[in-house]
C-alpha cells in the first residue's frame, strides 16, 4: 500500500471541509488590486481603514493619502493589496460599510487604470561609478534634484517594475538610500469617482 500521498496525521482520510482544513488546490491564486477609496477628511478616518487591514490580516503594499477636495473635506486612499478574489471582494465590502468612506473603486478590475509612483534615490560613487550612475538616469529619465562631489539624488517618477530596476541597477553603484511616495492612481476616462 502506498501511503506518500495520504496525510499521516489523519490516517490517510481527507481532512473534513472547514476553514481550518482549506485545500489550497482550490483557492484561485492569489492577485495584486489596486483600491481607490475617497473618504471624509477628518481625524481618525485614515486609522479606521488601516485598522480594517490590520484587524482582517490583509496586507497593505502600498498606501497613498491626500486630500483631494478642499471645499467637500475628501480625501483619497491608494491601497495596493494581494488576496484571492474573494479576499479583495471582502476588502472591497468591508470598507463599503465603514461610515466615513464614500465610495470604493477597485481600478484592477475597472482596468486601463494609470499607476505611477514617485521614488527620490541616493547614490554615492566617483569616478566610472558615478558616470555610470548619470548614464542610467538619463536612460530612465530620472532627474538629478541634488548633487554633491560624491552623491546624487535622483527623483524618478513611473511604473513600479521600472522603479525597481532603477534601484536595482544603483545598488552596485553606491545606492545609499530610498524614499518612495506610493501608487498614485487614477482610471481612464471622462468619469470621475462618485463621492
Amino acid at each position: 500500500m502506498d501511503t506518500r500521498s495520504k496525510p499521516a496525521s489523519t490516517g490517510g482520510l481527507q481532512p473534513p471541509a472547514s476553514a481550518y482544513f482549506m485545500d489550497s488546490r482550490r483557492q484561485a491564486p492569489p492577485e495584486t488590486h489596486t483600491l481607490c477609496v475617497l473618504v471624509d477628511n477628518e481625524p481618525g478616518v485614515l486609522a479606521r481603514v488601516i485598522g480594517l487591514f490590520a484587524g482582517r490580516g490583509y496586507n497593505i503594499e502600498s498606501l497613498t493619502v491626500s486630500e483631494t477636495s478642499h471645499e467637500k473635506h475628501v480625501s483619497r486612499i491608494t491601497v495596493v493589496t494581494t488576496g484571492t478574489p474573494n479576499v479583495i471582494d471582502q476588502i472591497r465590502a468591508q470598507l463599503e460599510r465603514l461610515v466615513p468612506v464614500h465610495s470604493v473603486a477597485d481600478l484592477t478590475v475597472i482596468g486601463n487604470a494609470i499607476e505611477r509612483e514617485l521614488a527620490l534615490v541616493k547614490v554615492a560613487g566617483k569616478g566610472e561609478k558615478r558616470v555610470e550612475a548619470l548614464r542610467l538616469a538619463e536612460v530612465f529619465r530620472a532627474r538629478v534634484i541634488d548633487a554633491t562631489t560624491e552623491s546624487f539624488i535622483f527623483e524618478l517618477t513611473g511604473k513600479i517594475d521600472k522603479i525597481e530596476q532603477f534601484i536595482l541597477l544603483m545598488v552596485p553603484l553606491g545606492l545609499v538610500e530610498v524614499s518612495r511616495t506610493g501608487i498614485a492612481a487614477i482610471s481612464r476616462g471622462a468619469e470621475a469617482m462618485k463621492v
